[in-house]
């Protein structure tokens, strides 16, 4: 082993390891952001769609309005209709006990069941297939609004108005 001796001048300034710390960081952020904008840019909505989304979520829910914030930045007009009785959302808009989530949305004349990602929802809209909608059921690590570090693959279900369902996507 070497014994190094760290002079004064040989050991950076705290000033200067607090700027290169800083650089680090932001080098990081950008970085993220970035990707974030590529993703949210893949997902640029044909003219031929619609864009407004009403979305009925728990008002205490954190995870859902993470959900709407990435359907905003996709470029989807979100309205949000608070309340406390999603039980009965959901039965209206025909969705199966066991493709259910927090949230559910409307759009067109589809129903929207948890945190299915913004570009699967334009790939509905522009197949326009015989459905009721889609479905990520619970609470998937990693998809849309439940980013929390981990990602977990999943299934992004179509569903169909006898409750029967199919992958139309995976993650």
């Amino acid at each position: 082993m070497h014994d190094i001796n760290l002079t004064h001048s040989a050991r950076p300034s705290r000033r200067s390891f607090l700027l290169t710390l800083s650089a680090s960081v932001a080098g990081v952020a950008l970085s993220t952001t970035a990707r974030a904008q590529r993703a949210l840019a893949a997902v640029a909505l044909p003219p031929d769609i619609p864009r407004a989304i009403t979305v009925y979520k728990d008002p205490e829910c954190g995870c859902c309005a993470k959900w709407v914030k990435h359907m905003s930045a996709a470029g989807f007009v979100v309205t949000v209709r608070d309340t406390r009785d999603m039980a009965t959302v959901k039965a209206s808009m025909g969705v199966p006990s066991a493709l259910e989530s927090c949230h559910t949305a409307r759009i067109g004349t589809y129903t929207i069941e948890g945190h299915v990602p913004a570009d699967v929802i334009v790939t509905l809209l522009q197949q326009k297939p015989v459905a009721v909608g889609l479905s990520v059921p619970g609470m998937v690590s990693g998809s849309p609004g439940m980013e929390d570090g981990r990602v977990e693959k999943y299934d992004v279900m179509l569903f169909d108005k006898a409750g029967k369902a199919r992958v139309f996507a995976s993650r």
